[in-house]
């Protein structure tokens, strides 16, 4: 059974629609999304709404914190800060309450969902690097964490990194792997991404779709919210 996963959204409604649309195609039937729905863009309500309907689980991101008014917001950057203050104005009060009942964590038998790391899922620590993850392994018994928040695709193990497209999994090792980000890449290539994981094959891959990244950039310029949040996407970074 394949599953996807995204994360990262950040009211990108083209992004997560180019997603969906290739989810449609591929008939997969079972979705997770780790979080930061909202935040940075300008469409947080219409993604909420089609995460609400479309998705088997969803986990509560530290921009979905943020826009429910529980997140200490002093270390976010002034952007961060700028499209928070904007996020909450704008979104509507049954959103508000559904990112209010979000989870930090989803488990399966084999399987981990957070947003940031497995330790600590509300304390939206970083995993960045193979020591990272190294440490975050002896957190959990599961074979797989899957993880968002720093927007970069990449499966860790204890001992390395891979950003391969498509990866074959070994059944006695454990990973750690970051699905990227639906809404704002910043690898450096401005596609959409996402992650689909076939259990039965044991294999990852990082899904990349073009979107109308164009339409985006001009709905975040023309809702006042900072041009840099425009610029970043064009360049993926």
């Amino acid at each position: 059974m394949a599953i996807a996963i995204i994360s990262d959204i950040h009211a990108n409604l083209e992004a997560l629609e180019a997603v969906f649309k290739y989810i449609d195609a591929y008939d997969i039937d079972t979705i997770y999304c780790l979080g930061d729905i909202v935040g940075y863009g300008p469409n947080p309500n219409e993604c909420v709404g089609l995460i609400r309907d479309r998705c088997d689980a969803v986990i509560m991101g530290n921009h979905d914190y943020a826009a429910i008014g529980l997140a200490n917001i002093e270390y976010f950057n002034e952007y961060a800060k700028m499209s928070t203050y904007w996020t909450i104005e704008n979104l509507s009060e049954d959103n508000l309450k559904y990112l209010r009942g979000l989870p930090f964590s989803h488990q399966t038998d084999k399987l981990v969902f957070v947003h940031s790391s497995p330790s600590k899922p509300s304390s939206w620590y970083y995993v960045l690097s193979v020591q990272d993850a190294r440490i975050e392994m002896q957190s959990f018994e599961e074979h797989i964490c899957f993880i968002g928040h720093s927007h970069v695709p990449v499966v860790f193990t204890g001992q390395n990194f891979n950003r391969e497209t498509t990866q074959k999994l070994q059944s006695n090792r454990k990973y750690i792997i970051n699905v990227g980000s639906v809404g704002q890449p910043r690898d450096g290539n401005p596609n959409t991404c996402f992650t689909v994981f076939d259990e039965e094959k044991s294999t990852v891959q990082f899904v990349r779709l073009e979107y109308d990244i164009d339409a985006t950039y001009e709905k975040i310029v023309k809702a006042g919210l900072p041009l840099f949040l425009a610029e970043r996407l064009l360049k993926g970074y």
